[in-house]
């Protein structure tokens, strides 16, 4: 189990608090726990939030019901519960990956940035299927309680990665790095949502068989870095 998921605890204590979860579903070996969000976030990708279906969830997390209902006190604190422990977790990732990114040449910076973030939603298949339709189909409950924090936190790597390009003389003093934060925060999501969501690459076209990620990726920071960076003496 990764280091990671050993942070939530701090996380599954509050939320037992506020009477989302149970102390029972504290207890539970950490895989287990995890193997329940997933399944609630899988079904909810699949079905819809409102179409959240309890035996579906047991199925697909390998309980019983019966077990469910032992960690949650009610229906909808199933899908609370998953949606809040998840906000968290990615919001505390952003934070925490901020300070290593800021430090980074900016090209380099942004590279990582992307990349990882790739990486990372390869391996969180549920959660990435979840805030994908989060974000693309304007359920309303869900674009304030998921979008917006998420989002908000991944503007926010942005804007202080390109401060601290612009502190270290890498970026033009002209340049508007509000509008500058905001249309690269944009550029790096369709680009990465792409690759994590066949649907969406289906559209955006951004890459293909003749098209790998690898000059894509080049292309783009090539744009970025070459748009903010000072003109030549």
């Amino acid at each position: 189990m990764d280091d990671e998921w050993f942070k939530f605890q701090s996380h599954i204590l509050e939320l037992e608090q506020k009477g989302l979860v149970t102390r029972t579903f504290r207890r539970l070996d950490p895989n287990r726990q995890r193997a329940v969000v997933n399944a609630v976030l899988e079904e909810s990708a699949e079905k819809g939030p409102a179409s959240l279906n309890i035996k579906a969830v047991a199925l697909r997390a390998g309980v019983s019901v019966g077990s469910l209902y032992q960690y949650f006190p009610k229906r909808r604190g199933l899908l609370n519960f998953a949606v809040e422990l998840c906000v968290r977790y990615m919001t505390d990732a952003f934070d925490e990956f901020k300070p290593y990114l800021v430090a980074l040449p900016l090209r380099e910076a942004l590279k990582t940035y992307l990349a990882s973030g790739i990486e990372w939603g390869q391996t969180e298949v549920g959660l990435v299927r979840f805030f994908g339709r989060a974000a693309y189909q304007g359920d309303a409950g869900l674009s304030e309680q998921v979008v917006r924090p998420i989002a908000t936190a991944m503007r926010e790597v942005i804007d202080a990665i390109l401060a601290q390009a612009a502190a270290r003389g890498e970026i033009r003093p002209d340049v508007d790095l509000e509008a500058a934060s905001r249309v690269i925060n944009a550029l790096l999501i369709a680009v990465g949502d792409s690759q994590l969501l066949p649907y969406l690459n289906t559209y955006f076209q951004v890459t293909g068989e003749e098209m790998p990620a690898e000059r894509i990726l080049d292309t783009l920071l090539d744009l970025v870095t070459t748009g903010l960076q000072p003109k030549a003496e």
